[in-house]
C-alpha cells in the first residue's frame, strides 16, 4: 500500500550544542548590527560580487526558482499508521474471523476477538511511537534566524527565507544556516554537527561550510551556495528517509504466520471436507470451520514480540542504553559484525599531550610551559586545552610571565607570545606546525628525526621554539592524540568470545588507525583507502581507515549483501544514513541528535560497555521471543488437527468458537508472560531457523496432539461422556497440555535448569484456574467431576516430563540453542 503522507515544509535543520553563555552569543550575534571593517572591505566586495547582496526582487525570482530553505515533511500521518496495524496477515485473520461471527449472529464472540484485535494494534502502536523519531530531530533543531546583507544593508531574517547567492554574516556563536562559500574572514568551525568529529576546522575565503556548522572563533562573510534540501544536510535526511533493512522480526512473523496459514488451510479443507462426508448439516460446519480458523490464528504473536523487546529496552535502560526502536532490541541477538567508530567508542574522543620531546638544554616541563604561554586560556581549541592541561601538572618554578597573546593564524599555521622571563628579559615563544616553526629556528636533524618517528606513529606533532625575535630556538616537541580507552581491549576480546567481529570505521589516516586497532586488540589488515568495494567482507580487514561518512552506508550494504547482521556505530549526521541502513545502529554518547534519532540504541556512556550489554540482554529477549514463537507453532499445529481427530471419534466438534475464543484468550495472552521469563542467553549469535523451528513444532506437536487425543478417547470410549462433556473435557486437555508444552520448552536443556519467574508461574495458576472453574462449574459449557479435571492435570504433568526428554535430542539435532 502506498503511505498517505503530508507534504508541508519545515525549516533546514541544524543542531546546537552550546555552554549557557555561548547560546547568549547567539541571540547577539543574530541581531542586526552595523556593516564591521569585515563588511566593508574593498577586496571582499569583490569577492562578493555584489557589495549591496542582493535584491528583494531577485530573493523573489530565486525563492520561486530553488523553493524555501527547507526540507519537506513526509512522516506518515498518525491515523494512516494506525490503520497500517489492521493491514498486515495476522489481523487479516482475525478480522475474517470477525466477519464469520458476525454472519453467524455470535455478537459477543465477534466483540471478544474484535478486542483482542484492538489490543494488538493499539499495543504495537504505542510502542512504536515512542521511537518516531529519526526525522523529527533533522527538522526540529534549526536555526531560527541568519544575518544576511540585502538591498544594501544588513537584516536579519528567518533562515528558511535564505535563498542561493545571499550574503550572509558567520559570527561567533552563529550556526550556519546552509550551504555556504567563505569570501572573507577567518572562522574556527565546529562541524561535528555533521562529522561526528571533535577538532574544529580553521577556515578562511574559499572554504566550504555547510548547514549546522557552529562557529567558535572569528567572523567571516559568506555566500549561499545550496539550501533546503539541496543542502549537505538535506541529502543526508533524505538518505535517512530512503534507507531501510526490513528487521528479522518482521520477516519471522511473517514467515511464522505463511507457514501456520499454508499448513492449517490444507488441514481445515480436509475437515471440510471430511465433514461433508460424514453429511453433517451445514449450521454445524460453519462453526467448525470458523473454530479451525480461529484455533489457526497466533493472535498474540505481534504482541509478544513487541512486549518482549520493551522488557528488554527498559533492562538496557538501566544499563545505559537506550533503544529508539523496539526491533533493536532483539536484533542485538542476531548480530554478528560490528563496526565500531573510532574516536569515542574506541578511544577517549580527548586529545592529550602523550609525547614530549625536549632539545637539548630544556626539559618537558620548560617545553610545556612555554607552549603553555602560546595557548589560548580558557578558550574552545582542544589542542590549547590538552597542552595547558598538560602544563598544570608540571609546574616549573622559573616560569615566564605572558605580556601578548596572539591567536592561532591559519595563515603562518603558528599561534605565539610574548613574555617576561624572571630575569627581566623579553622573549618571543613560537608553537605550531613543526614545519612553519622549523622555519624560524636552527634546522635540527635531531628535531626532524624526532618528528618523523612521532608522525609515523600516528601522532599530531607540534614544535616550540623560544628566545629574542631574532634568536629563537627549538625547545622541543609535543605529540598530542586521542588514546584508546582503558576498558576497549577487554570489550573487544569479550565481544569476540560472543561471536561478534569487530572492525574499526573511521576518518583517520591509516597509520593512526592501525596504533590504535593494535592497541585494542584488533590485529588484521588495513583495507586500502578508496572506494569500498562491493564484496568486501569483514574477515578480509579489521580496519577501515580514511572512510568517509557517505562511505559507512556503503559498507553496511555491502556486509548485509554478503549475508552478515550489521550493527553500526556512529556519531555524526553523516553517519545517520548507515546508522539506519544497519540493522542494529548504535549512536555513541557524544552523538548528535540526528545520529542519536537514526540509530535504534543510543549509548548515554562512551566506550564498547553499552554494546556488549545490548548483545547480551538481546540473546535473552531472543530466546523469550523463540519459546513463545515456538509454542505458538505448537498450538496452532495440534489444535486444527486436535478438530479433525475429535471429529474422526465423535462425529462432531469437539470445540466450539466460544471455547475457542476462551482458549485463545486464557492461553495465547496469558502465555505473553514468557516475555519475563527466566532464560540463558546464548553464546553465540541467534539467527531465525523458521524451518528448524518448524520441525521441533511438528515433532513436539505430534506428541502433544497424541496426548490430547489419548484423554480424549479415554472420556470418550472408557468413561462414556456424551458430546457436551467431551468438549469440556477436550477444552481442559488443550489448556493443561499446552501448559505442560510451555514448561517443556521454555529451557533449551532439562526442564528442572532453571526456575521460572514468577509472572510466568502467575499465569500458569491463572490459566489452570480459570480452566478448572469454568469445567467442574460448568461455565459456558458442560460441568465435568472435578476429580476427571484433576485426573487431567495430573496426567498433563507427567506428560511435560516425556514431552523434555524428546526435546533435549531433537533441539540438539536442530542447532536451537
Amino acid at each position: 500500500m502506498r503511505n498517505c503522507r503530508v507534504a508541508r515544509w519545515l525549516p533546514c535543520p541544524v543542531h546546537v550544542s552550546l555552554e549557557a553563555n555561548v547560546g547568549k552569543t547567539i541571540d547577539m550575534a543574530m541581531r542586526p548590527t552595523a556593516p564591521s571593517a569585515l563588511d566593508a572591505s574593498p577586496t571582499e566586495a569583490a569577492d562578493l560580487g555584489r557589495q549591496n547582496g542582493l535584491t528583494s526582487d531577485e530573493v523573489h525570482r530565486r525563492r520561486e526558482k530553488f523553493g524555501p530553505n527547507a526540507m519537506p515533511d513526509t512522516s506518515m500521518h498518525p491515523l494512516r499508521m494506525a490503520i497500517e496495524k489492521f493491514w498486515v496477515p495476522v489481523p487479516w485473520m482475525l478480522e475474517a474471523a470477525i466477519v464469520l461471527e458476525l454472519g453467524l449472529g455470535k455478537y459477543v464472540e465477534a466483540a471478544i476477538i474484535a478486542a483482542l484485535l484492538v489490543f494488538n494494534a493499539a499495543l504495537g502502536l504505542f510502542q512504536e511511537s515512542r521511537a518516531q523519531a529519526t526525522l523529527a530531530a533533522l527538522k526540529s533543531r534549526l536555526a531560527l534566524n541568519a544575518s544576511v546583507r540585502r538591498d544594501g544593508a544588513w537584516k536579519t531574517i528567518p533562515a528558511v527565507e535564505l535563498v542561493p547567492g545571499d550574503v550572509v554574516k558567520l559570527s561567533l556563536g552563529a550556526v550556519v544556516a546552509a550551504d555556504v562559500s567563505l569570501t572573507g574572514g577567518e572562522v574556527l568551525l565546529d562541524q561535528s554537527m555533521l562529522t561526528g568529529e571533535s577538532v574544529p576546522i580553521e577556515a578562511g575565503a574559499g572554504v566550504q561550510t555547510y548547514a549546522g556548522a557552529l562557529v567558535r572563533r572569528g567572523e567571516a562573510v559568506a555566500e549561499v551556495t545550496s539550501t533546503g534540501a539541496r543542502t549537505k544536510f538535506g541529502r543526508t535526511a533524505e538518505l535517512v528517509r530512503t534507507a531501510h533493512v526490513v528487521s528479522s522480526q518482521q520477516k519471522a512473523v511473517l514467515r511464522v504466520v505463511r507457514n501456520l496459514a499454508a499448513f492449517n488451510g490444507v488441514v481445515i479443507v480436509l475437515l471440510v471436507t471430511y465433514a461433508w462426508f460424514l453429511r453433517m448439516p451445514l449450521d454445524e460446519i460453519v462453526p467448525l470451520v470458523l473454530t479451525a480458523v480461529l484455533a489457526s490464528i497466533p493472535v498474540a504473536l505481534p504482541a509478544t514480540f513487541t512486549l518482549a523487546s520493551a522488557f528488554g529496552a527498559r533492562a538496557l535502560a538501566k544499563r545505559s542504553v537506550l533503544p529508539t526502536r523496539l526491533s533493536a532490541v532483539d536484533e542485538a541477538a542476531t548480530m554478528n559484525v560490528l563496526c565500531a567508530d573510532k574516536t569515542g567508542t574506541l578511544t577517549q574522543n580527548a586529545l592529550t599531550v602523550t609525547t614530549v620531546r625536549p632539545m637539548p638544554g630544556f626539559d618537558e616541563a620548560q617545553v610545556l610551559g612555554l607552549a603553555a604561554l602560546a595557548s589560548s586560556d580558557g578558550g574552545q581549541d582542544p589542542v590549547d586545552g590538552a597542552i595547558r592541561s598538560a602544563a598544570l601538572g608540571k609546574a616549573v618554578s622559573d616560569a615566564s610571565a605572558i605580556i601578548k597573546f596572539v591567536p592561532f593564524d591559519p595563515a603562518t599555521k603558528m599561534s605565539e607570545a610574548t613574555a617576561r622571563d624572571v630575569s627581566g628579559g623579553t622573549q618571543r615563544v613560537v608553537k605550531g606546525a613543526y614545519a612553519a616553526v622549523i622555519g624560524l629556528v636552527q634546522p635540527s636533524p635531531a628535531a626532524a628525526a624526532a618528528e618523523k618517528e612521532l608522525e609515523g606513529k600516528g601522532f599530531r606533532v607540534l614544535a616550540v621554539a623560544a628566545g629574542p625575535p631574532d634568536a629563537m630556538k627549538l625547545t622541543g616537541l609535543i605529540a598530542l592524540s586521542d588514546p584508546p580507552r582503558k576498558d576497549s581491549a577487554a570489550l573487544v576480546t569479550e565481544l569476540h568470545g560472543l561471536g561478534v567481529r569487530t572492525v574499526m570505521v573511521t576518518g583517520d589516516a591509516p597509520a593512526t588507525a592501525a596504533i590504535v586497532a593494535h592497541a585494542v586488540g584488533l590485529d588484521g589488515a588495513v583495507c586500502p583507502p578508496g572506494p569500498i568495494p562491493d564484496s568486501v567482507r569483514p574477515e578480509q580487514f579489521a580496519v577501515f581507515a580514511g572512510v568517509l561518512p557517505e562511505d559507512k552506508y556503503k559498507l553496511v550494504k555491502a556486509f548485509q549483501r554478503g549475508g552478515y547482521t550489521v550493527g553500526m556505530c556512529g556519531d555524526g549526521a553523516n553517519d545517520a544514513p548507515a546508522l539506519r541502513q544497519a540493522q542494529i545502529g548504535i549512536a555513541v554518547s557524544t552523538a548528535t541528535d540526528v545520529a542519536k534519532s537514526a540509530a535504534g540504541m543510543v549509548l548515554t556512556e562512551p566506550g564498547l560497555a553499552g554494546v556488549v550489554a545490548a548483545v547480551k540482554e538481546g540473546r535473552v529477549t531472543f530466546q523469550r521471543i523463540l519459546t513463545y514463537t515456538l509454542n505458538s507453532i505448537i498450538k496452532k499445529i495440534v489444535t486444527v488437527l486436535f478438530l479433525i481427530v475429535g471429529l474422526i471419534m465423535t462425529g462432531h466438534a469437539v470445540l466450539t468458537p466460544l471455547l475457542m475464543v476462551v482458549v485463545m484468550i486464557a492461553g495465547d495472552f496469558l502465555a505473553m508472560s514468557l516475555t519475563t521469563d527466566n532464560v540463558r542467553p546464548s553464546p553465540l549469535p541467534n539467527s531465525w531457523r523458521i524451518g528448524s523451528l518448524t520441525t521441533a513444532g511438528v515433532v513436539m506437536g505430534i506428541c502433544l496432539l497424541a496426548f490430547c487425543s489419548a484423554v480424549l478417547a479415554v472420556g470418550k470410549f472408557e468413561m462414556g461422556l456424551g458430546i457436551e462433556e467431551t468438549r469440556t473435557l477436550a477444552f481442559t486437555t488443550l489448556v493443561f497440555g499446552s501448559q505442560a508444552t510451555i514448561y517443556a520448552i521454555r529451557q533449551r536443556r532439562h526442564l528442572w535448569g532453571s526456575r521460572p519467574s514468577p509472572w510466568l508461574a502467575a499465569s500458569s495458576v491463572a490459566d489452570v484456574a480459570i480452566a478448572s472453574i469454568l469445567a467442574v462449574g460448568g461455565i459456558a459449557m458442560a460441568p465435568l467431576p472435578a476429580l476427571v479435571v484433576a485426573g487431567t492435570l495430573a496426567a498433563a504433568t507427567a506428560f511435560a516430563f516425556v514431552l523434555d526428554m524428546v526435546k533435549v535430542p531433537l533441539f540438539a539435532r536442530l542447532g536451537i540453542a
